[in-house]
């Protein structure tokens, strides 16, 4: 099969398309084969090493594992002799490592689960990682009660676009900070208020929030408790990749450290994909309380393309990899299935 592989940290030219070996499922595996993967900000960590003290964890000197990609969707191709709860044939979406090729194993007790009968396989792919930081952002961190109020900070983005959806479909009155060619975006998924960055800064005067989303991590925390009402909460999801060593993670360090001297809760958000989430946002899809937010689509070997796109930040929700022939990136911003 064809594959991304890196086998040593760096930029878009470590990511190196390659022919493999059709991985075997084990028995409490699937074989799936792959037909849409998700890009995420996870993926360009995993290639830059970045920040380093990932590496502990991935590899000192080079990744351990070369495989590339987390979100897939796509058929099962064959089960390990103990999976009961899938068969050849099924049509399955979930996290696993080495999505970013024409297969992919997964075991079956893991993050993965069928897909809804009214979504499609581009639909699917866009959701694991991206929708499930958002709902654990929002129901476990921030413990979002319907009637409150919630800014989403990054509201356009792959996160955000989730957040902005499922904050809705929890009952809460929401705020979403973008920049201006996304407002219309922000507002079209439920938004009840939308903020343009460069005319408005959300953290000097102006209301006060029961629960702030950080997805960008571009202002002080000082800063951000000064937007929440006495009794809020801060939900760090991201922050600055400007220090190599423990990019986003210093600022979030930073803020467990100082929380205990403010009125505000403030939690650092390690989100963790697991099944039962994404069987919940399944159903979300199925009944249609959330859509992911399509940008561009790249095939599989112009997966340093998407990769560059990403570092641009200016992604509108997700891209995507197909497996289905050589496509070229289609125009952003476009929303579900064409």
């Amino acid at each position: 099969m064809q594959a991304i592989r890196v086998h040593c940290y760096g930029g878009i030219e470590a990511l190196l398309l390659e022919n493999v070996p059709r991985p075997v499922p084990a028995e409490d595996d699937l074989l799936v084969r792959v037909h849409v993967a998700g890009v995420n900000p996870l993926d360009w960590h995993y290639l830059h090493g970045k920040p380093y003290v990932m590496r502990l964890s991935s590899g000192v000197g080079r990744p351990q594992d070369p495989r590339a990609g987390v979100d897939f969707a796509g058929t099962v191709e064959a089960v390990g002799s103990a999976v009961k709860d899938f068969k050849p044939g099924d049509r399955v979406f979930g996290a696993a490592n080495g999505a970013f090729a024409e297969y992919v194993v997964v075991r079956a007790s893991r993050t993965v689960v069928h897909m809804p009968e009214n979504i499609d396989f581009e639909q699917a792919a866009a959701v694991p990682i991206a929708a499930i930081t958002a709902l654990q952002a929002l129901r476990d961190a921030g413990q979002l009660q319907p009637g409150q109020k919630v800014l989403i900070n990054g509201a356009s983005g792959g996160v955000g676009t989730f957040a902005v959806q499922i904050a809705k479909a929890m009952g809460a009155e929401v705020t979403g900070v973008s920049s201006a060619r996304n407002t219309e975006l922000v507002r079209s998924l439920g938004a009840d208020h939308t903020i343009d960055y460069a005319q408005e800064d959300f953290t000097r005067g102006g209301p006060r929030y029961d629960l702030v989303i950080d997805n960008v991590g571009n202002h002080p925390v000082a800063a951000l408790r000064d937007a929440l009402q006495p009794e809020g909460t801060l939900v760090m999801v991201t922050g600055p990749k400007n220090n190599p060593w423990f990019g986003p993670l210093g600022r979030m360090l930073a803020t467990r450290l100082t929380a205990s001297f403010a009125s505000q809760t403030q939690v650092t958000l390690f989100a963790s994909a697991n099944k039962d989430d994404l069987a919940v946002l399944g159903e979300m899809l199925e009944a249609g309380t959330v859509r992911p937010v399509i940008d561009r689509r790249f095939p599989l070997d112009q997966v340093p393309q998407a990769i560059e796109f990403l570092e641009q930040g200016r992604t509108r929700g997700k891209s995507l990899i197909t497996m289905g022939g050589h496509l070229s990136a289609r125009p952003a911003g476009q929303t579900g299935t064409e």
